[in-house]
């Protein structure tokens, strides 16, 4: 195993890789509300196309239907640069398996 911070982090915390895999799936994973908030932004858009001013704007913000891979996760591991989005996708897969462990959450300087 590489000497990166997150590979010492989950060593160390005892993670499961797939774990952290299935819980970023869960976390990130498009839901009817999602989409129903893409469809409202859609809709807004169309409306203020052509000149309709009084539709109310979306202001929530769905997921991004996009988790961790494996490979960017064998490349977050191994020290190989990967994107932001990536890093707080996995931060935020993290935080949830040390929150049902009854720990702490660590920011994202504690990982990368």
């Amino acid at each position: 195993m590489a000497d990166t911070k997150l590979a010492k982090f989950i060593d160390t915390k005892k993670l499961d890789r797939r774990r952290i895999l299935a819980v970023s799936r869960k976390l990130e994973g498009l839901r009817p509300e999602d989409r129903a908030i893409r469809l409202n932004k859609r809709r807004v858009r169309a409306a203020a196309k052509e000149g309709g001013d009084n539709v109310p704007k979306e202001t929530r913000k769905p997921r991004s239907g996009r988790p961790v891979t494996s490979r960017a996760l064998d490349a977050a591991v191994a020290g190989a640069p990967i994107s932001g989005p990536t890093k707080t996708r996995l931060l935020r897969a993290i935080n949830h398996l040390l929150e049902l462990k009854k720990q702490d959450k660590v920011d994202l300087r504690a990982l990368f």
